[in-house]
């Protein structure tokens, strides 16, 4: 790990990945494999001693919210969570307001919205009134989930040694939600080859497939976007997936419809040469892989023609098979994001 580049980081928000290089990606992704090594090893040091992290989410969150605020604490900070519901938030305060607000109580905010713009807006107005700035760190936004791309990367490091064109990530479904995109994107930033398989109607837009393919050229890897399974298969030995519909949205028939053909079941597998070893799946949960949950039976009784109870997405016999690495992801989640609160905020003299 360059301590230098990490050091970059410092007092800088975490917005989106193209506000990065490619180098301070990587460093992020050694930073958070170190992270989880210290934790093991009980040799974590206090990065965040004395800081003041607050938590605002105007969404649910599991894996975000808990890696935000365990992270944060036992790095050293006391954390406050705040939601729509116990806060002025988006009811009597804007966005700049609440900014101004927080980063006069706080030194670092984690916001969970909806726009991309209202967490930009949240960055540029993040200053007390002695113009000291609190980083801001997106914890998932309509556009981007940058925090989830360190996780996904520590995984295939962990899983391959590398992060390089030898790996060909392949994402099915979805393929203009803020998952996807960010995946196409810092994936050919890092150097892996990303396939987005998905109908044409639910493609990436052109400009951010061409922003890929600039970081890909650069890099030296590909991106590919198709509707085709078998060209989207073929080289894959790593096929990740998403919810059909995202949060905010409620077109579950249109997406049934559209996705059911795209998901990703033993068939999709076998069409990769990588089928039966060097293969792994990922998903970065929830995933609707049984009948195990409100969502699944809803949907299996209100649309039967189109869901069965052995998963939406994902097949439950590929969400629990022997290549499954989405509870290592899940696990990634707390390293990942303690190097990015540690770079921008932390005490790098620690390390």
């Amino acid at each position: 790990m360059d301590k230098q580049i990490l050091a970059s980081f410092q007092g800088k928000s975490y917005l989106k990945e193209i506000d990065f290089t490619p180098a301070q990606l990587k460093a992020l992704v050694e930073f958070g494999q170190e992270i989880k090594t210290a934790k093991q090893n009980q040799t974590l040091q206090p990065f965040l001693k004395g800081k003041n992290v607050i938590l605002l989410f105007a969404k649910n969150s599991t894996r975000t919210r808990l890696a935000f605020e365990l992270g944060a604490q036992e790095m050293g900070a006391n954390t406050v969570f705040l939601d729509p519901a116990s806060s002025q938030f988006g009811k009597k305060e804007s966005v700049a307001d609440t900014a101004h607000v927080l980063a006069g109580v706080a030194d670092g905010i984690a916001y969970r919205g909806f726009g991309q713009a209202d967490i930009e807006e949240m960055a540029a107005d993040a200053y007390d009134t002695n113009g000291k700035h609190a980083p801001v760190w997106n914890a998932l936004s309509d556009q981007w989930h940058p925090t989830q791309m360190i996780a996904d990367f520590m995984t295939l490091q962990s899983e391959f040694g590398q992060l390089d064109n030898q790996i060909t990530l392949a994402y099915v479904g979805d393929g203009r939600n803020n998952v996807a995109r960010s995946l196409l994107v810092a994936g050919a930033m890092v150097g892996i080859n990303v396939n987005i398989i998905a109908p044409q109607s639910l493609q990436p837009d052109q400009e951010t497939v061409e922003l890929a393919q600039k970081y890909a050229q650069a890099a030296g890897s590909q991106v590919l976007i198709t509707d085709d399974l078998d060209q989207g298969a073929a080289e894959a030995n790593v096929f990740y997936s998403d919810v059909f519909v995202s949060m905010g949205e409620n077109n579950w028939q249109e997406r049934l419809e559209a996705l059911m053909p795209y998901q990703i079941n033993e068939t999709l597998l076998q069409k990769s040469k990588h089928y039966g070893h060097d293969l792994i799946t990922m998903h970065c949960l929830p995933a609707y892989h049984d009948d195990q949950t409100q969502v699944a039976q809803e949907l299996h009784a209100k649309y039967p023609g189109l869901v069965d109870t052995t998963g939406i997405e994902m097949s439950d016999a590929v969400f629990k098979g022997a290549q499954a690495r989405h509870f290592q992801q899940a696990e990634n989640r707390k390293p990942a994001i303690m190097a990015i609160m540690a770079a921008t905020l932390g005490n790098l003299d620690l390390l």
